[in-house]
């Protein structure tokens, strides 16, 4: 990669931790994540007002999430010919606008073309606004810059129905873009002030062939997954999937022998980043299937309105702000490969229990387990976007930033592409043929055992994995912390 290595170089791309700039990219996050998903509710109103079947409203958010895939990768390749801080105010801006072109859109193509747009926009500000976090972070405050960075993912599927159903109902779905134009102003002018100034490399070469195949393969992955959970019967989920796959490897045989590839795919010899890439991967699968599986079993299986559905679900947001306070404490009180443990077979666990949910049992237990499952969830998600940058080198942090935002995307779509399908393959043989619920009781066993696969990767992590980044600083005065083995090699005598 040509993405400056010397830490100490005046370019303004290390300033130092910034909680208020890592605050503003959460900021923009949440707003990516939730349009990604809080068109859901409207999707009635919106049919009705353009007369068409709400069934095809269904391409605006497959669009959208299509975009977003497909541009993260050459994200990174933006940030570092033109500047991080460029870029970033320019997703910005592109989000917003695009924002009130959804919210103006008179048909189904207006809308769908500016969702694309949003899509772009948001392609950009997911990486992007990492990378400007990251550089300017040193490795002993990377777990509070990422507890910022990580509460987007974890709030944003439980709050999109909730907020996509208040805006529709009290106010009209244009409502749910018109919130991003304050928000986006103010997001723009604090991006002005706050992100350092950085130069691009105008000699930065785009690896074209290495851009064209992961476009592509992202894309036609993405639309595969969407088809497998939308339309299971069609042949069309499984091509797609394979052809995404076969571009994928072929951009991973390009780019290991080309001159300045796309990625630096070296990222994956460092063994707490590519555990990110195989048990993060299986972690972040299985958690994402969680805000899909939960509604859909209340009110299909337990017969609760969407009211009673939504408001249970979101006892997971009290247990993801719960215990985000105690999320760096403990992981350095107890390293990451404890954590990490711990966390996905926690998970595991409460994945089991929610199968043996009833519509007689005493709600009280059912808010406990949501809460626990959330506590869970969010010490998991913050220790893997934490130790995938733990021993990563100045010179691969943008490949990095920019592969992990990819699989964060590919695993998001697998989650809820996997629960789709878990629920009709267990809905033919059902557990229990009386029981409505029971392809969900399926399903959640299902995940709870693919979770344990992230448990085994997680045992297999050295004792002192991310110790660069868990590890407390000794107090003033105090005597320095002995050194830890390295990964891999015994102590020196």
């Amino acid at each position: 990669m040509a993405a400056r290595s010397n830490p100490h170089q005046p370019d303004g791309t290390r300033s130092g931790w910034n909680p208020r700039l890592a605050l503003l990219v959460a900021a923009t996050f949440f707003m990516e994540f939730l349009d990604g998903t809080v068109l859901t509710t409207a999707i009635p109103s919106i049919a009705a007002d353009f007369a068409i079947p709400a069934a095809d409203i269904n391409i605006t958010m497959t669009a959208y999430l299509l975009t977003v895939a497909v541009g993260i990768p050459i994200s990174g390749w933006l940030a570092e010919r033109f500047g991080a801080r460029r870029i970033f105010c320019s997703a910005i801006a592109v989000f917003t606008l695009a924002s009130l072109a959804c919210a103006l859109s008179q048909d189904l193509a207006t809308l769908t073309l500016s969702r694309v747009a949003q899509g772009a926009g948001g392609a950009m500000m997911v990486p992007v606004g990492t990378l400007v976090v990251l550089r300017g972070t040193p490795k002993s405050e990377l777990l509070r810059a990422t507890a910022f960075l990580v509460w987007p993912g974890l709030l944003a599927p439980v709050l999109a129905p909730l907020v996509g159903g208040a805006l529709t109902t009290y106010l009209s779905w244009h409502w749910i873009f018109l919130v991003n134009l304050p928000l986006g102003v103010a997001a723009f002018l604090a991006a002005l002030r706050l992100v350092p100034v950085a130069p691009g490399d105008p000699g930065r070469r785009l690896d074209w062939p290495g851009m064209v195949l992961t476009t592509v393969g992202v894309g036609a992955l993405v639309a595969g997954l969407e088809l497998a959970s939308s339309h299971p019967e069609l042949p069309w989920a499984g091509i797609s999937a394979a052809a995404g796959a076969a571009a994928l490897a072929g951009a991973v045989l390009w780019m290991r022998r080309a001159a300045h590839p796309l990625f630096n795919l070296q990222v994956f010899r460092t063994r707490t980043f590519r555990a990110m890439a195989t048990g993060g991967f299986v972690y972040r699968v299985t958690i994402s299937s969680v805000p899909f599986l939960l509604p859909l079993m209340f009110q299909t299986g337990f017969g609760w309105s969407p009211l009673q559905a939504g408001a249970m679900v979101a006892a997971v947001f009290v247990g993801n702000i719960g215990i985000k306070p105690a999320t760096t404490p403990l992981i350095r009180k107890f390293g990451f490969k404890a954590m990490l443990v711990f966390a996905s077979l926690a998970s595991a666990v409460t994945f089991a229990l929610c199968a043996f949910l009833t519509p007689a049992t005493p709600e009280a237990l059912i808010v406990v387990l949501l809460v626990c499952s959330g506590a869970f969830r969010s010490i998991g998600f913050s220790a893997y976007a934490s130790v995938q940058y733990a021993d990563i080198p100045a010179a691969q942090l943008t490949s990095a930033n920019t592969v992990s935002a990819t699989l964060v995307q590919l695993g998001t779509g697998s989650g809820i592409a996997i629960a789709a399908l878990l629920i009709r393959t267990f809905h033919g043989p059902a557990l229990v043929p009386q029981d409505p619920a029971a392809p969900f009781r399926g399903a959640f066993l299902a995940m709870a055992v693919l979770m344990l696969a992230s448990t085994a990767d997680s045992l297999l992590l050295s004792r002192h994995a991310g110790a660069a980044v868990s590890r407390p600083e000794p107090e003033p005065g105090a005597a320095p912390l002995p050194p830890r083995p390295a990964e891999g090699h015994a102590p020196q005598r």
